[in-house]
């Protein structure tokens, strides 16, 4: 109560708000105009009359500007990893990337460190945010970048449950449970939403993309192997 939330400021105060008007330099890349190479373009964004992510400046500008830009997107919660891309030299979710120009002094501690946790846009409205593709990857266009590699070492791994010593007709019949200690070692491992922001990081996976499988797939693998259910997996010798 009393809290003057960012997104809530955003939208309330936009009408009466003097424009503030950010620089978002956007890769462009089509690959149906044959020859073209890629560029940067500038687009403006009033901050005052916009969502406090990335995501939100990206799609305002689709929406209002330039309907041809593309880019994935779909939780807008952090949870589906479509939205990884480069931004201002780092890898980030578009959609957790919040501007500072949202943070108000008046709002509560703990919410103000949970901000911190988040990468923030320059609120110097001088200075032009820059927004790429995942680095070292292909592109398919614009923002999107080829993922079949990356899941491919994904399925390569095999993450998925295994039991050793049961044959396939009794699959089903019985409930295998895991005890709280095995629980616990999972912890820091199931979270990874194989968004690739750790692997197109890493210059080992830029340079070997095709033979080293990258920190987010071993994170996976390493997971496999601590699963007491897993003792034939392909990695456990």
């Amino acid at each position: 109560m009393g809290h003057d939330w960012p997104f809530v400021r955003c939208a309330s105060t936009a009408a009466e708000s003097a424009p503030l008007m950010k620089t978002f330099s956007i890769y462009r890349w089509n690959p149906d105009k044959r020859g073209e190479k890629p560029t940067m373009q500038n687009y403006q964004v009033d901050l005052n009359d916009c969502g406090p992510m990335v995501l939100d400046a990206l799609i305002k500008i689709k929406n209002e500007q330039d309907p041809t830009l593309t880019f994935r997107r779909s939780c807008r919660e952090g949870i589906c990893g479509s939205c990884a891309m480069n931004i201002e030299g780092r890898n980030h979710l578009a959609c957790i990337c919040i501007g500072a120009h949202v943070i108000n002094v008046s709002l509560p501690v703990l919410f103000v460190h949970l901000f911190c946790f988040f990468r923030e846009i320059d609120p110097d409205v001088s200075k032009t945010t820059k927004i790429y593709p995942l680095p070292h990857m292909y592109v398919i266009k614009d923002l999107i970048p080829d993922m079949n590699n990356f899941y491919a070492q994904y399925r390569f791994i095999e993450p998925y449950l295994k039991k050793k010593n049961v044959s396939e007709e009794d699959i089903g019949k019985k409930t295998y449970y895991q005890s709280v200690e095995d629980r616990a070692k999972l912890d820091g491992l199931y979270e990874c939403i194989l968004c690739a922001c750790c692997s197109t990081s890493c210059p080992s996976y830029w340079w070997n993309g095709d033979k080293y499988l990258g920190p987010a797939v071993l994170l996976q693998a390493y997971r496999q192997v601590l699963n007491e259910y897993l003792r034939f997996h392909k990695f456990i010798h």
